[in-house]
């Protein structure tokens, strides 16, 4: 039987891991649930991803290209007279009014990696890339203690349920940054 040319199949993997473990959480996640939500043989996502920690790594990576994308969108804090604070409490409050389940499969994502030490590279990528746009304006160590707040306050927000307040996050922002906030 001829080999079908299908140079979409990867990506249609990843996205139906992603969609998986969206809907199922990571327990749900098997090479089988993958392949069959994508549509694809069981042996097209074992050639793609010899490992589900593979596949959860090329999912996270993708994942974590739609923060990285939101905040380009708004000027990838490049502006030099930014107010910081104010700039980052609407970059969470419009991640976090997006799609919500994209935002819990990030974390959820993020957060595997305490058991599966092959996402850790992938999340520390994310803060050092996040922490690469704020040494612009603050330290090294003030950037890092803005990524850890902001984290703080997503989880907050997603764990309680609790609606995001971009004042609050502001004000506590602007306390870690060593600014005023402007504005109301």
């Amino acid at each position: 039987m001829a080999r079908r040319y299908d140079p979409g199949r990867r990506q249609r993997i990843i996205d139906a891991a992603i969609r998986v473990v969206g809907a199922k959480g990571l327990a749900g996640l098997s090479h089988r649930t993958v392949a069959v939500e994508a549509d694809v043989p069981l042996g097209s996502t074992t050639y793609h991803f010899a490992t589900l920690d593979e596949l959860l790594v090329a999912a996270l990576r993708q994942c974590n290209e739609s923060f990285g994308a939101l905040m380009e969108a708004r000027g990838g804090l490049r502006a030099p007279d930014l107010d910081l604070a104010a700039e980052l409490a609407a970059l969470l409050g419009e991640w976090l009014a997006g799609d919500r389940t994209g935002v819990e499969l990030e974390y959820e994502l993020y957060l595997a990696a305490l058991r599966r030490p092959a996402l850790r590279p992938v999340a520390a990528a994310w803060a050092d890339g996040v922490v690469a746009s704020l040494v612009r304006h603050v330290d090294e160590v003030t950037a890092r203690a803005v990524v850890a707040l902001m984290d703080g306050l997503c989880l907050q927000v997603l764990l309680t349920d609790t609606p995001y307040d971009e004042g609050y996050a502001r004000e506590l922002l602007a306390r870690v940054i060593g600014s005023r906030p402007t504005g109301g």
